[in-house]
């Protein structure tokens, strides 16, 4: 996973835990986080910006310096405490920019179905399709098809065929197989991407019934409290999530060489 998105989310989730245990008891569920990186030569080299937007209650309890202080402390630095990427003396932080974020939640939005397709897979690192992935059933290519191209390329990664590797499918319809399968590399292959492509469509079965069946996507609520689709919009689709996701598993690797 690109490490921006996965920085992003580990403050999302140290947010939620803090507010959960009442070490910031008065912050807010909606809260928003991002992380800006530089790269040179697609490789991440310093941390540019942390960005955290957090609704809190403002009765008195707490004031604006304050908040600062006490998100850096219990938030930031302990995310990246033990990162080998670190925040630097250059590195600039905002909490809330625009000031007091204290309307938040349902009353001020309209809702997030449809509209975070960019946190919920690779942040703004990498490309993908203009639909949501929240809000849907498993029997939505456009949703499921996302999750199998990327046990795909994390498949064809952990083979050892590339350091980088973005699948993109492309289907119609009453077509059960995709129209189009194409593989990028981004220059890291080790073999051809022709290769690489021919070997993926004799590891995978793309068609839509066949990626329900391989994740048990139908089942899989039963086997986690709470459910299983509502957590992924509060975790992220992609990466270490709330639970060992089956589109995360390098298991076609001998398949693949």
């Amino acid at each position: 996973m690109p490490c921006p998105i996965v920085m992003a989310n580990q403050l999302a989730r140290r947010l939620m835990q803090v507010r959960q245990n009442q070490t910031l008891p008065w912050l807010s569920p909606d809260c928003t986080t991002q992380v800006g990186v530089e790269f040179e030569q697609r490789k991440p080299v310093r941390i540019h910006s942390i960005t955290l937007i957090v609704g809190y209650q403002a009765d008195g309890q707490v004031d604006a310096p304050a908040v600062r202080q006490r998100l850096i402390r219990e938030v930031i630095e302990p995310v990246f405490a033990s990162g080998s990427l670190k925040p630097d003396a250059h590195t600039v932080i905002h909490i809330n920019p625009r000031g007091v974020f204290v309307r938040n939640g349902p009353a001020a939005h309209s809702g997030m179905t449809g509209r975070k397709t960019t946190s919920d897979s690779y942040g703004g690192y990498a490309r993908h399709s203009g639909s949501a992935l929240s809000g849907k059933d498993p029997c939505r290519i456009d949703r499921v098809a996302a999750y199998a191209a990327r046990h795909a390329a994390r498949n064809v990664v952990a083979a050892g065929l590339a350091d980088e590797c973005e699948v993109q499918l492309s289907y119609t319809i009453d077509q059960a197989r995709p129209v189009s399968v194409q593989v990028s590399t981004h220059g890291t292959g080790i073999v051809e991407e022709a290769v690489i492509q021919a070997r993926m469509e004799a590891a995978f079965d793309f068609r839509l019934g066949a990626i329900i069946r391989d994740f048990d996507l139908r089942h899989l609520p039963g086997q986690y409290k709470g459910g299983f689709y509502r957590h992924l919009p509060v975790h992220g689709h992609q990466g270490i999530s709330f639970a060992e996701l089956p589109w995360e598993k390098s298991d076609r690797i001998d398949r693949l060489r």
